[in-house]
């Protein structure tokens, strides 16, 4: 495996078991938190990552492999997941990410992808000319995006009550 894709399902194989034990079973006041009305919580950001793994990185990077850049990405509806979180506990929307994670992360190594591969451009209906290989450095950073946002949102539910220690806190803001 190239090691730049090696190193991208290092991080990506390992979010759905940090999400695992981070929020399954976590009180519900938690996994709804939010930062203001209309963001998303840590419930909301599960659904978000499950939806990418349905319609985001693989189908871009199969169009990218199959098509180039003669066929623009389908954009991505960020805010498309509510259907998939209603009516799921925590725990259940983390395992559902896990396994699609797990079989998307099976697709992608099945590519066998070299360099060549990864200067291959496709097209983003926004941001125009993208390689694969940003396409899955985004995935990563994406990844690592939403966890910052969870722990983010969750400790700032405890901005008030840290008292005088909010200044050492600067996760708080």
């Amino acid at each position: 495996m190239h090691p730049f894709v090696a190193e991208s399902v290092a991080v990506l194989e390992r979010t759905p078991g940090t999400l695992q034990a981070w929020l399954d079973g976590l009180p519900e006041a938690w996994s709804e938190t939010r930062e203001a009305p209309g963001t998303f919580s840590p419930r909301d950001v599960v659904g978000h990552l499950i939806l990418g793994e349905d319609t985001d990185w693989i189908p871009r990077l199969r169009l990218i492999m199959e098509k180039g850049d003669s066929e623009s990405f389908v954009p991505f509806d960020r805010f498309g997941f509510q259907g998939i979180v209603r009516g799921r506990t925590m725990g259940e929307l983390a395992r559902v990410f896990a396994d699609k994670r797990a079989a998307n992360l099976d697709v992608l190594r099945r590519f066998v992808l070299g360099e060549a591969d990864l200067h291959r451009a496709g097209r983003h209906p926004a941001l125009g000319p993208v390689t694969l290989r940003q396409l899955l450095a985004t995935w990563v950073a994406h990844d690592l995006n939403h966890l910052g946002q969870i722990a983010r949102v969750m400790a700032r539910r405890h901005t008030e009550a840290v008292g005088p220690w909010r200044a050492y806190l600067g996760i708080l803001g």
